[in-house]
């Protein structure tokens, strides 16, 4: 029997790669180079699922999703949240007092500034983690290391010179997965979330007043940003997420007068909560 795919952005290795084996183990993970071709996988029907990364708690949200996802008609289904651990890896026989370089995604290298000034080695920029990997294990030179997942060591056959080498022990990317189909959580099962994207009516206060029914209705926003519209400096399109259903008594009310004030709404999912938001909650409280 043919398994099911989901698609992800990055090579085989890459922690989305991680995400997709974590979360769905029983469908086949389908690499992608592009976060548009990860997204047109699930379009066309090539994958069942996408796995999308759309914000870490070091490094923020991730550019060019909130983009792609209103344009691309895909619906939210679920999210999940992976703690990032960073390994420090080189060809077979490599010693840490051997490495002079070490390559990786500018976030990665950003999130292991400790272990690279403890060793004194140069930072090269490189377009992910997986491909870093593969590209030093190909080259079978033993000054160069990079940073990645374990499952990358794995896979390319790599030495783990150093565990776990993220400054932030809190360092955690949250993704959204993606179908072709809404696939609407059942409310008064278990906590749920519900993102959607607006735009307000040019008039005073608008985004104020648009606002406010979820405050007067006892909705908690757990996101909120902006993002231009096609590059206009007026036209700007919001992104956010809040705790309830829309069948939900105080949510349906904190909508509708949010819809009043706004000239373009969208629900773009309405997914069970992950566990790890207790987590967090319990931090922040």
């Amino acid at each position: 029997m043919t398994k099911k795919r989901i698609s992800f952005q990055g090579e085989p290795g890459a922690n989305s790669h991680l995400a997709c084996r974590e979360a769905y183990p029983d469908y086949e993970p389908m690499p992608c180079p592009t976060f548009e071709d990860a997204f047109a996988a699930v379009t066309s029907g090539e994958a069942a699922l996408g796995m999308i990364p759309i914000e870490n708690s070091v490094a923020g949200r991730v550019a060019d999703i909130h983009h792609l996802m209103p344009r691309s008609g895909l619906h939210i289904v679920a999210e999940w949240f992976l703690p990032v651990k960073h390994q420090l890896v080189a060809p077979k026989g490599a010693t840490l007092d051997g490495i002079r370089t070490v390559e990786s995604h500018v976030h990665a290298l950003g999130q292991c500034r400790n272990i690279i000034r403890k060793l004194k080695i140069r930072p090269i920029v490189a377009a992910d983690t997986a491909g870093s990997a593969r590209e030093v294990a190909e080259r079978g030179d033993k000054t160069c290391a990079a940073i990645a997942s374990r499952l990358a060591a794995e896979i390319y056959g790599l030495d783990i010179l150093a565990d776990d080498v993220e400054d932030e022990a809190h360092n955690t990317t949250r993704f959204i997965v993606l179908a072709r189909e809404p696939q609407w959580a059942e409310g008064g099962n278990g906590p749920v979330v519900t993102t959607f994207i607006f735009r307000v009516r040019n008039i005073p206060a608008a985004l104020y007043k648009a606002m406010g029914g979820f405050a007067t209705n006892g909705v908690n926003m757990t996101k909120l940003e902006s993002y231009m519209i096609e590059g206009n400096f007026f036209a700007t399109m919001f992104y956010a997420d809040i705790e309830g259903h829309p069948d939900d008594h105080n949510v349906a009310l904190a909508l509708k007068e949010l819809e009043y004030f706004s000239k373009e709404t969208k629900i773009l999912g309405v997914y069970p909560a992950h566990p790890y938001r207790a987590t967090f909650r319990e931090v922040a409280e």
